[in-house]
């Protein structure tokens, strides 16, 4: 029924709106498809707590939404390429070095909860949208008051995020009435409220609504009804590497056009309900016909 839903989507929106396409520019020097035959690897960095994009298992291994498209990515690597005994290589990257990572040749993919912004691409590149969300806050149940009226409250916040950045905006106009706790990551995030050392934190909906699903006690925590932003995630890769980009893209217009990546989605967000009608969209717009 999902599958049938994301096809009716794209033959709705190819009627009502005419066709647009873009140039990817030439990749200069040795592309990583080119490393990618040479080495027989691929590169792949992931977050250790951005439940449930990118996270690890008991095992320690990389599981996810997102490491489940970038394993998409590396199967059709093996066929496009006729390299079936292509590895791939798992590294952990930060909120703090995931772009450095993927600039340095670090790795090749980010497979994370990053946000496709302006400014990060002058650094870095960035594959076709995967996920659509937006910022909100995660409190106890207890000082769900802390969720509609902001004043006074400490907000527990990843330096270096859009989020950060969204909320620093926010406040300007009122300087003193909110005050912004810096966490290393979610895990700190939801402990900064379990322990009291912040009102709420603040991060994309869908990590929060992870960070509450996965607690100890989930009834415990309450979401804020209302987004302050406006969160397109996708895949990083190096700035340039057209090469490359077209391979991911054309792995994830494939799981998209086909409605497969609904079943990565019922695996990892299934609990929640069908995807929003903008999550839908996102699927039906990127799923690029070859």
């Amino acid at each position: 029924m999902l599958k049938s839903t994301v096809l009716a989507t794209v033959v709705a929106i190819l009627v009502a709106s005419g066709g647009c396409a873009s140039m990817q520019g030439a990749t200069a020097g040795k592309s990583t498809i080119d490393r990618i035959k040479a080495s027989k690897t691929i590169a792949m960095g992931y977050r250790q707590s951005s439940v449930p994009f990118s996270t690890v298992n008991a095992a320690g291994k990389p599981v996810g939404y997102s490491i489940d498209l970038c394993n998409q990515v590396a199967d059709d690597l093996r066929k496009d390429l006729a390299m079936p005994d292509l590895a791939v290589k798992w590294v952990p990257v930060t909120v703090e070095n995931r772009i450095a990572a993927v600039r340095d040749g670090t790795i090749d993919l980010e497979c994370g909860s990053t946000t496709n912004t302006l400014s990060r691409q002058t650094e870095v590149d960035f594959s076709l949208t995967t996920f659509v969300t937006g910022g909100s806050l995660l409190a106890l149940r207890e000082a769900t008051k802390t969720l509609t009226d902001l004043k006074g409250l400490r907000i527990a916040v990843i330096p270096g995020t859009t989020t950060e950045r969204v909320l620093k905006d926010a406040i300007k106009g009122a300087p003193g009435q909110v005050q912004l706790i810096p966490v290393k990551d979610h895990a700190e995030g939801r402990a900064a409220i379990e322990n009291k050392t912040a009102d709420a934190y603040a991060s994309d909906r869908d990590i929060l609504i992870g960070l509450a699903l996965t607690a100890s006690e989930p009834a415990r925590f309450a979401l804020g009804d209302r987004y302050f932003s406006y969160e397109p995630y996708a895949l990083m890769l190096r700035r340039g590497d057209g090469e490359f980009r077209l391979a991911v893209n054309r792995s994830l217009a494939r799981l998209y056009r086909s409605g497969d990546v609904l079943d990565i989605y019922q695996r990892w967000f299934g609990s929640l309900g069908s995807p929003t009608t903008l999550v839908l969209a996102t699927y039906a717009i990127e799923g690029l016909p070859e």
